[in-house]
């Protein structure tokens, strides 16, 4: 069998969202996480069986975007996940123009998708590296949506919602912070 204990660590790769289409940036701010730190307990993973996780969201609020937006996706992606295709913690799509902040583990806003993250579950899924992996990124972005409803539904992958916003997005907000088991 073979051995799959990690022996050393790459350097982490590249950003994610590097080689997408530059969008105009917006503001994306948290009381519960600040871009480059550490995870909370709270937003660990449960359902993986991270001591004291929660599986909870962290509070978001966002500004600054353009005045012509009709809509927004939330994601939470770990681009270092143990996977050629790293792995989405949570989407929520067709979020309305006036929602501008989501309090921590709230549900999707009224009128809103909640998409299967990765693990196959509905909802935000917190971070669970595994042990010894090393350093994973969990990148929180807010995307600025020029419709009012992207043409998905609950059982629309997070890579396919992604897709879309390649021809619909038109600005983008992110924070990121970090979480490693040893």
């Amino acid at each position: 069998m073979p051995d799959y204990t990690p022996t050393s660590h790459a350097p982490l790769p590249r950003d994610p969202y590097e080689g997408l289409t530059k969008l105009p940036e917006f503001t994306l701010t948290s009381t519960d996480i600040t871009d480059g730190g550490t995870a909370p307990t709270t937003m660990l993973s449960a359902l993986f069986g991270v001591p004291g996780g929660q599986d909870l969201s962290p509070q978001l609020s966002w500004s600054g975007f353009p005045a012509d937006t009709q809509s927004f996706v939330i994601t939470c992606y770990d681009p270092d996940a143990p996977t050629p295709s790293g792995f989405w913690h949570w989407t929520v799509s067709n979020i309305p123009a006036a929602v501008t902040s989501l309090e921590a583990g709230a549900a999707a806003p009224h009128g809103a998708l909640t998409h299967r993250n990765d693990a196959g579950v509905p909802g935000f899924l917190g971070a669970a590296p595994p042990a010894g992996h090393g350093p994973h990124r969990y990148i929180f972005c807010v995307t600025a949506v020029d419709v009012p409803e992207l043409e998905v539904d609950e059982n629309t992958s997070p890579a396919v919602v992604n897709f879309k916003l390649f021809f619909h997005g038109i600005a983008r907000a992110f924070l990121t912070v970090t979480y490693e088991e040893n």
